[in-house]
């Protein structure tokens, strides 16, 4: 059935892509906290600490992960939005493309299993994961902010003397082909700390040139996420499974169904996926409750 468009209020999804040293990781920090204030933003850093360099100039909680398999990403994401923070910030997502435990890891020894050296079977395997890892941010209900490296490349050019100059460039973002189609907002980040906004859904700022970008680029993102109250949605019976396990209210799928049967919810393995939404709801309001209680 048609019905009138409406723009409701969203969250965010930015992707913020460069080489080494262009400044994603504090440009990302800048704008999480400017979009929600401070002691908001959760970061998931697979870059051995480099996102705590700047905890002096930014308050952030941090989860500095070693294996990028597509899974340990989900989790930390379904964590961060247990918490209820308002950003979090992904620094970066190339790791789990072709970091230790990634998608071409996947596919590589998959590939080995299988004893062939044609991997279009083995993409079998690492494809569904990926798009795992995709779907958890697009369901994320906070603003995600994600970082990519850059491939590098040196050019050749002449400076306004008409000498000669070697230049650094940030080139694709290593990440699958197509990524960029998942983000509102997509930027490239240069050596310069200039911001190139190469997609965007908000039209204040499509194509926009940013030199050192600062607070005032939140300000538009923020104006351009608001709109009509988003209209409630029932969460599914996993994501109270895992918000219910995340706050310590169960450790296990019986407390969960015991938990819901003190609630009047009688569910089991086999009829959790059936409640309805206002049982989901029903339930989602006595988590919140029983938290409150236990602070």
């Amino acid at each position: 059935m048609f019905r009138k468009a409406v723009k409701h209020e969203s969250k965010l999804r930015l992707a913020l892509a460069g080489p080494s040293g262009a400044g994603k990781t504090y440009t990302a920090l800048l704008l999480a906290q400017s979009l929600v204030g401070s002691g908001n933003v959760a970061v998931i850093d697979t870059e051995r600490g480099s996102a705590s360099k700047y905890a002096d100039l930014f308050p952030f909680d941090v989860n500095e992960i070693e294996s990028f398999s597509p899974d340990v990403f989900i989790a930390a994401i379904r964590e961060a939005e247990a918490v209820g923070y308002g950003v979090l910030v992904i620094d970066s997502i190339s790791h789990e493309w072709n970091g230790q435990g990634g998608i071409l890891e996947i596919v590589d020894s998959a590939a080995k299993r299988m004893k062939t050296t044609n991997t279009f079977s083995a993409w079998g395997e690492g494809t569904p994961r990926h798009n795992s890892f995709i779907d958890a941010i697009q369901r994320c209900k906070m603003h995600v902010i994600c970082t990519m490296r850059s491939k590098e490349e040196h050019v050749q050019e002449k400076d306004s003397n008409g000498r000669t100059v070697i230049r650094r460039v940030g080139m694709a973002p290593i990440q699958r082909e197509g990524i960029l189609y998942e983000f509102d907002v997509a930027c490239e980040l240069d050596y310069e700390h200039t911001l190139i906004v190469t997609k965007s859904r908000c039209p204040a700022l499509a194509d926009a040139v940013i030199r050192k970008p600062d607070a005032s680029m939140a300000e538009t993102l923020k104006a351009w996420l608001s709109g009509a109250p988003a209209p409630a949605k029932a969460p599914t019976s996993k994501e109270l499974y895992e918000a219910g396990k995340v706050a310590s209210l169960w450790n296990s799928a019986q407390g969960y169904f015991a938990f819901a049967a003190s609630q009047g919810v009688i569910i089991s393995a086999e009829t959790h996926n059936q409640m309805s939404d206002a049982q989901r709801f029903q339930l989602q309001a006595a988590m919140k409750e029983a938290q409150t209680s236990a602070v």
